[in-house]
């Protein structure tokens, strides 16, 4: 861990510039709705932790998630929402009392991205998404 503190303006500076090319990448698909891209607002500058795409529904993301899959890519869906995991279950939440909520779980894509990442790799998991739902 200290040797991440070390090197943290590095990394900060390397996970920035992978986020940016991605939402510079994928605009096109953004342009013709076939995805929804981080919104960021002018007066904000993402850490770039991670990236996520989201899809029309959740067959399309499991679709997209098992082909990328299938071309080595590590993409995952993000995490259930909180209202469902077992401890939101013991406070009295069920499927359905936050549907905005569910509704974005259930089509989001994260997509790789981590310190080791090149330009190559990148380039791959964009060509990928096209080709998916494009239908190339």
């Amino acid at each position: 861990m200290y040797a991440q503190l070390e090197n943290m303006d590095i990394i900060d500076k390397r996970r920035r510039k992978f986020f940016n090319y991605y939402l510079e990448a994928l605009s096109e698909l953004r342009q013709k709705e076939l995805i929804r891209l981080p919104f960021i607002p002018d007066e904000c500058n993402p850490c770039g932790h991670l990236f996520y795409i989201i899809v029309k529904d959740e067959k399309t993301r499991n679709g997209l998630l098992n082909y990328l899959k299938s071309q080595n890519i590590g993409a995952v869906f993000h995490y259930i929402p909180l209202h469902l995991s077992p401890m939101g279950k013991k406070f009295g939440y069920k499927e359905g009392d936050l549907p905005v909520t569910e509704s974005l779980s259930s089509r989001l894509v994260r997509l790789p991205l981590f310190y080791e990442l090149t330009s190559e790799d990148q380039d791959r998991v964009v060509d990928n998404i096209a080709k998916y739902l494009t239908g190339i």
